[in-house]
């Protein structure tokens, strides 16, 4: 066995195993338990404490209106500026202070005209008023209700248009009530809109349609006076293809013109009604929306939608049709791609920015804003292409250009009349039949059962997160503790580990407590075949048995059981018949009388003071073969007297007469007593404590021992629990221990 001991600390990273987890849990068994108890109590008390409350939903379908000119419009790839997400809007629409204010005046007064306020909580002060009866309670105020709607859960069902109005309330039939006003007032508020964009379709629609069917009628009696009169009465095939694709792009161009002068009357009256309320929000947003690039992208769209409508006129027929219409539509897409991020962008800011009750009027006039600026480029464009027909026009023979001149007007205003007919017919079927966009599908019944507290859920989370603090402590109790606490702690230290003693407990002598001397009053025990491997390990330790007679057991700081151990040890070597003396060195707390029962004087002191003989101090142990010399007077100056000349040569004298001497001394960090006494002896054993002795303190020791030039054999781990998660070190703890509440007989 190596006798030097290297106490520099290995440089890998400390590592724990589940068993170690499992080891810090058992030895903290008891706050562990006291935590998780108390959690699971206070979960308890809170779920029994807890008011139900109790939650009622109304469930609506929202179905996107189809039939204005505003959903529905004549050129539908040139205004697809953005993808809406519609039921997104109408959630910001349901959660909107003025929906909400609406919402808590109607529940004002349906609670005024109930006779019985028990029903209600939420919406009633909690006390009542001075100077009322005490069953007398006043009603919330508006603004208090309105602020109270706020936390009314609004929620989308995932992939569906299905909204869910729920309401919590610890009364079953108020939280009922509250959701199927607040759906009923959505639903009203929807309807009222619905019509009033309808009626303003309707009766635009009706006013454009009329003028077309006037202008049609003249283009028709101008076309027959025109044949009438003897003028050509019939154009070549060349022509009428040339007219009908001219006539085509006419009515486009001028249906784009009235879908912008909708969007342009519509437009003008949302501003008028947020430069009511914001007018600087007003002129951002048109300002906002005049961005460069975004009308870039809008004109690069327009461009390749009327080159992809070109081409499929099939006036080009060097080029296959199918393909090249592909192309187009493959480069609008992209640039429609980039125009949807750039849109989504824009109104994330601006929205951001708005305020909450202008949200939806600022929604709805970018939008428009947006719309208008897209016609306009595609009027534009139209334009352009209509005057590139206008001059093949112009080609026709003089015989056939007042006639083609007649049926082109007469073609393009009828294509345009039947659109707006269209039109017409499908917004006053919309105001008609369809009275809004909202459905209540499941009005809001009382609930049964509360929703609120789940008292299991709020019990397993209460054992959970006692189960979390119980090993949040171990962990930090652990992380702090800078303990030894296991023979592998001082191993990983580079020292060496001569034996570990387990606790001494439950070891009696005819029902009174003895557990010090184990080794010589329970031979058979765990304790005692522990001291016994100290011996052998100590005997092992040296090549040359003969030169090691004199050991020192001292430890870093009191308290560690060294002078158990000395006693032990000696009781051990005593066992092999060898002659053992156990001399009480520790002259600052000496205890070697008490374990004897004897008293502490006369002792060494008085020997080398010569006030006492060495048959007076020498006294025989229980044990055969051991003997022991207690301390005697305590002198003022021990440290002076341990370094003495007097205190060597005794020594020297008993170790002609003893096989064995175990001295025991002070705490080596403590005292510089140690120190000197480990110059004068063989060898010494360095008791630390299980779960007592600090890593820091251990290091000092052995520092203090190698800066003496003592001989230190190695360490010996006190009080290590065993039992605690390391029965692996005594795997015979059963075959040796007597059984509990069993007595150990001499």
């Amino acid at each position: 066995m190596n006798n030097e001991v290297n106490e520099s600390e290995s440089n890998n990273p400390e590592s724990y195993s589940l068993k170690d987890y499992l080891i810090l849990l058992r030895n903290n068994l008891v706050p562990v338990i006291i935590i998780i108890a108390a959690g699971i109590i206070v979960s308890v008390l809170y779920a029994l404490s807890s008011v139900d409350i109790y939650k009622a939903e109304s469930t609506l379908k929202l179905t996107k209106s189809g039939g204005s000119i505003l959903q529905s419009p004549f050129l539908p790839d040139i205004q697809d500026y953005g993808s809406d997400r519609f039921i997104s809007n109408e959630i910001e629409i349901l959660r909107s202070y003025n929906l909400r204010e609406k919402v808590a005046q109607a529940l004002i007064d349906t609670i005024i005209s109930y006779p019985d306020d028990s029903k209600f909580n939420l919406l009633f002060q909690d006390a009542p008023t001075f100077g009322k009866k005490d069953d007398q309670r006043d009603v919330q105020s508006l603004e208090n209700i309105t602020d109270l709607l706020s936390k009314v859960s609004i929620e989308q069902k995932r992939g569906l248009d299905i909204i869910i109005i729920g309401s919590e309330s610890p009364s079953a039939f108020e939280a009922a009530l509250i959701a199927n006003t607040y759906a009923n007032h959505y639903r009203m508020f929807n309807l009222q809109l619905n019509r009033d964009q309808l009626t303003f379709v309707k009766n635009f629609l009706y006013e454009q349609k009329e003028n077309k069917r006037k202008e049609l009628q003249e283009a028709e009696d101008l076309l027959r006076s025109f044949q009438e009169k003897g003028g050509v009465i019939a154009l070549d095939a060349q022509a009428s293809e040339l007219i009908r694709q001219l006539s085509q792009f006419e009515a486009q161009k001028d249906a784009a013109k009235i879908e912008l002068m909708a969007s342009e009357e519509i437009l003008t009256k949302l501003k008028n009604d947020l430069k009511d309320q914001d007018p600087k929000l007003a002129d951002y947003l048109e300002s906002v929306t005049s961005e460069a690039y975004l009308n870039a992208l809008q004109k690069q769209i327009s461009e390749f939608q009327i080159l992809r409508d070109l081409a499929q006129t099939g006036v080009d027929k060097t080029v296959d049709v199918s393909i090249k219409v592909k192309e187009y539509e493959d480069r609008i897409k992209d640039l429609r791609k980039k125009l949807d991020e750039k849109i989504k962008v824009l109104k994330a800011g601006i929205y951001a920015s708005s305020p909450e009750e202008v949200k939806e009027l600022t929604r709805k006039i970018v939008d428009e804003e947006l719309k208008s600026k897209s016609l306009r480029i595609a009027i534009e464009g139209l334009e352009n292409i209509v005057n590139r027909y206008e001059r093949r026009f112009n080609t026709l023979p003089k015989t056939s250009i007042d006639l083609a001149r007649f049926q082109r007007n007469r073609e393009s205003t009828e294509k345009l009349y039947v659109l707006l007919e269209e039109k017409y017919q499908e917004a006053l079927i919309n105001e008609q039949s369809q009275p809004g966009n909202v459905l209540i599908i499941d009005t809001a019944r009382e609930p049964k059962y509360p929703s609120k507290p789940n008292r299991i859920l709020i019990i397993i989370v209460g054992a959970v997160l006692g189960f979390g603090l119980a090993f949040a402590y171990v962990f930090v109790k652990n992380y702090f503790d800078n303990t030894i606490k296991t023979p592998e702690d001082i191993q990983k230290k580079n020292i060496n580990v001569l034996a570990w003693i387990p606790e001494i407990e439950g070891l009696s002598v005819n029902g009174t407590n003895v557990s010090e001397f184990v080794i010589a009053r329970f031979p058979d025990s765990i304790p005692s075949e522990a001291f016994r491997a100290l011996r052998t390990r100590i005997h092992f330790s040296r090549p040359d048995v003969s030169s090691l007679k004199t050991i020192l057991v001292t430890s870093p700081a009191p308290r560690e059981g060294k002078t158990t151990i000395a006693l032990n040890l000696a009781g051990s070597f005593a066992q092999t018949n060898k002659k053992t003396l156990l001399i009480d060195c520790d002259l600052r707390k000496p205890r070697v009388h008490h374990l004897f029962n004897a008293r502490k004087t006369p002792g060494l002191i008085d020997y080398l003071f010569n006030n006492a003989t060495l048959d007076e101090i020498v006294r025989h142990s229980e044990m055969q073969n051991l003997d022991y010399i207690t301390s005697g007077t305590i002198p003022p100056n021990p440290a002076e007297l341990l370094a003495s000349h007097q205190l060597e040569e005794f020594i020297t004298d008993m170790k002609k007469v003893y096989d064995m001497i175990i001295i025991d001394s002070p705490p080596v960090v403590a005292v510089t007593d140690s120190e000197i006494l480990s110059r004068k002896v063989d060898g010494t054993v360095l008791v630390v404590s299980s779960e007592l002795t600090e890593a820091d303190m251990l290091k000092r020791a052995v520092e203090l021992l190698r800066n003496d030039n003592a001989a230190l054999i190695g360490t010996v781990l006190n009080n290590f629990s065993y039992k605690a998660g390391y029965a692996s070190y005594y795997k015979y703890y059963y075959y040796y221990s007597p059984k509990k509440g069993e007595e150990v007989k001499e």
